[in-house]
Parts: C-alpha cells; structure tokens; sequence
C-alpha cells in the first residue's frame, strides 16, 4: 500500500474509532442525563463549531442550494437517523446497536438499485441478503429475549442509508462545512422531538459537563477524518474500513460497559461485516474492470 493510499485508511480508521468513542460517551451519560437532552447539547455544540468554522474559512452558513430537495431529505434522514440511533445508544447494549448500524452500507447498496437505477449484481444482492440475515440474528424476532428497543437501530440503518443515497444524489455546489453544520443542526432538532419521550433536563455537573465536550470534540474531529478520507481516497478503498468502528465499539463495551454480547450477536455482526466487506470489494473489482 502506496503512501498516498495509506493516508485515507489510516482517516477512516481514525474517524471510525472516534465515532465509537463519540457513542461511548452518549452511553455512559445516558445514565444521568436525558437522551433528548444530549442530542440537544451536542447539535448545539456541533452547529457552533462549525458556524466558527465556516466563518473561519470563509464558506457560506446559508444557500439556496440548501433548498434542493436532495439536500432536504439528507438533512431529515440525519435528523430521524440521530434520533433513532442514539436512541438505541441508549436502551439497548452499545455493541447490538453498532453492530445493526454496520448494516447501513448493504441498504445503501439495494436503495442505490432500486432508486437511482444502478446495476447490482447477482453476487452484491446474495450479499445483501446475507447481511440482512445477520440484523435479523442480532434483533431475534420471536425469542424469548427479543426486544421491540433494537428496532431503533433499524430505523436508524433505514434513515441513514436514505440520507446517503440523498448525498450520492446532490451536487457538489454545497460545501462540506456548510452540509456539516445542517448535520448538527439535524441532532439538536432530533433532541427536541425527543423531549416527550425522556425525563426532564437536568443541570449538568462537572464531570457531565467534560463528557459532553469529549464526546462532541470526538465527532466533529471524526467528522473531519471522514471528508479527509473520502476526499483522499477512492471509495472502494477506504469504504471496507468503515467496519472498525464495529471493532472498537465492541472493546468499548465488553472491557468498560461490562456488555457481554451473546451468540446471536457475534454471529450476525459477522455475517454484516462479512457481506459489507464483499460487496465493498465487489464494487472495487468492478471499477477497476471499468477503467
């Protein structure tokens, strides 16, 4: 692996393992403050960030590009998307909820072919449908210990998977500190239709407070790896790394939260990596055909 090439993976892994650390953070304060509360805080925080940002960098905090209707239903699937998934962050185990989120690329995959016409294969779709398999493992419809909670994981996949297909779909005019800070707008509006369905807010204490800025300063500098990798590397490289987020989130809970994931849960997280990582490479062999 070549220099240049080397750069993006190492991006991608490093924003993945920021990524978990950023939901290991909404756990552990989920235990003391309300789930809409954090998504409110951290939007609010990630939105000023980035404002500064933009400002910095002279890029525009508001365009009537905003208003295509891509953009628009990007920026409702992350809306319900941050709602759904810190949702599951936070009544269901961290390690089952990330390892359905990793299914998220098998949807974009078949919502690709069924909304915007592009070919897949008869290989990609067995992937597919092995990957789906795999969530069905994790969630254990019909057993004793299933749990309606771990839909929101798939509500989660579903929403971001419409929210990717929606970027695939947009124009390149929109900046990507502009399209971050509507992100982070989009969770803290999560938060608030969240209200209802959580306790009241609470004063946040020092250690709470510390939390919080941890934990939003590990998304918006994964958020960062991300576009350094996606704008560095191609695709087909970078995306199998994608995955690690999966690795890390599962030394985080085994060895901190004390998440002792069962078989089901090893199994289908397996099955999800698996047909990820295949299809990942599919797509690679295929361009690379192409060319």
């Amino acid at each position: 692996m070549t220099d240049s090439s080397f750069r993006p993976v190492l991006f991608m892994v490093g924003s993945m393992a920021l990524f978990s650390l950023e939901d290991f953070f909404i756990k552990l304060l989920s235990k003391t403050i309300p789930a809409s509360q954090i998504m409110i805080i951290m939007g609010l925080l990630g939105t000023t960030f980035f404002i500064t940002a933009a400002a910095i960098a002279k890029q525009p905090i508001f365009s009537r590009d905003l208003l295509d209707k891509h953009v628009i239903v990007r920026t409702l699937g992350d809306l319900f998307g941050a709602l759904f998934f810190v949702s599951a962050i936070v009544l269901t185990p961290l390690s089952s909820a990330s390892a359905i989120l990793q299914g998220t690329p098998l949807a974009v995959t078949a919502g690709a072919a069924i909304f915007l016409g592009e070919t897949v294969g008869l290989r990609r779709w067995i992937a597919v449908l092995v990957g789906f398999i795999g969530i069905i493992l994790i969630i254990k419809p019909g057993v004793a210990d299933f749990s309606p909670l771990s839909l929101l994981a798939v509500a989660a996949v579903i929403c971001l998977s419409a929210r990717d297909l929606a970027t695939r779909a947009m124009t390149d005019a929109l900046p990507t500190i502009t399209i971050s800070i509507y992100a982070f707008v989009a969770l803290a509006l999560a938060g608030i239709l969240a209200i209802p369905f959580y306790e009241a807010f609470v004063l946040p204490d020092l250690r709470e407070t510390s939390l919080f800025l941890v934990g939003i300063s590990s998304g918006v500098a994964a958020y960062y790896l991300l576009v350094g990798a996606t704008r560095r590397g191609e695709a087909s490289l970078i995306a199998p790394f994608r995955y690690s987020r999966l690795i890390f989130a599962m030394l985080l809970s085994i060895l901190i939260l004390g998440e002792n994931p069962d078989f089901f849960t090893w199994t289908g997280a397996f099955l999800i990596v698996a047909s990820g990582y295949f299809i990942a490479l599919r797509e690679r062999a295929i361009k690379d055909v192409k060319r």
